[in-house]
């Protein structure tokens, strides 16, 4: 039974991913050849692709990443300790980013003043708050969580380097939402925010590592 409902998500999540195909269809002629699928720290574009690709080829991409997201997801060892709420989360991210993304890139080649890292801070925000308020319910697996040699090896390390990342993921969300609005556009703020999610992902994996040293010098003691 479980293994039909993953695929039912499986497949659910990817008609998902094709929706804004139906509004790429509608405004198709109203678009230019060139669009911006990219924008730099402070907003401006720096990537472009053919209309086709944009309005067409990006939520068949993000149908082609979701399927092999849950493919994944799914089929890992030890996915049963994976918290069923980061899967889901997980399961339905590339949707998600289908259905917002695809839309505010063809507006914004239409002309529409959407305010492109505002908008990208915020997600990041939300994304943050939302994996960090969930990471301890993961136990020990190969599919979601902070993945080392160390907290592989160890339920205590993992234990606690998920503890630890989580409030400081939540806490860098917050960071994120504030800073957002209090600095939208700006440069410093842009340089700042690489700063923060540099330490996110660092951080965890220096008090991981000092776990297992301790934990090492402690079995040598004994």
């Amino acid at each position: 039974m479980k293994t039909k409902n993953n695929h039912v998500v499986m497949i659910l999540s990817s008609v998902v991913c094709l929706l804004p195909i139906i509004l790429s269809l509608v405004v198709y002629n109203e678009l230019p050849e060139k669009i911006a699928i990219h924008w730099d720290v402070t907003g401006s574009p720096d990537n472009y692709a053919s209309k086709a690709f944009a309005a067409l080829g990006l939520p068949l991409l993000f149908m082609i990443i979701n399927i092999y997201v849950n493919f994944h997801l799914h089929n890992a060892p030890k996915r049963a300790n994976a918290s069923t709420a980061v899967i889901a989360i997980t399961s339905w991210f590339c949707p998600f980013l289908s259905l917002i993304l695809t839309p505010i890139i063809l507006f914004v080649a239409m002309g529409a003043a959407i305010p492109i890292s505002l908008m990208a801070s915020v997600l990041m925000g939300i994304s943050l708050i939302l994996f960090g308020n969930y990471l301890p319910k993961n136990r020990q697996n190969y599919v979601i969580g902070i993945k080392l040699p160390w907290t592989l090896d160890n339920a205590d390390n993992w234990n606690k380097t998920h503890r630890m990342a989580s409030r400081l993921w939540i806490f860098g969300g917050i960071v994120f939402l504030i800073g957002s609005f209090l600095f939208p556009g700006s440069l410093v703020w842009s340089i700042l925010s690489l700063a923060i999610i540099a330490l996110l992902i660092i951080a965890p994996r220096l008090y991981s590592y000092s776990l297992y040293k301790r934990h090492g010098e402690r079995e040598d003691n004994d």
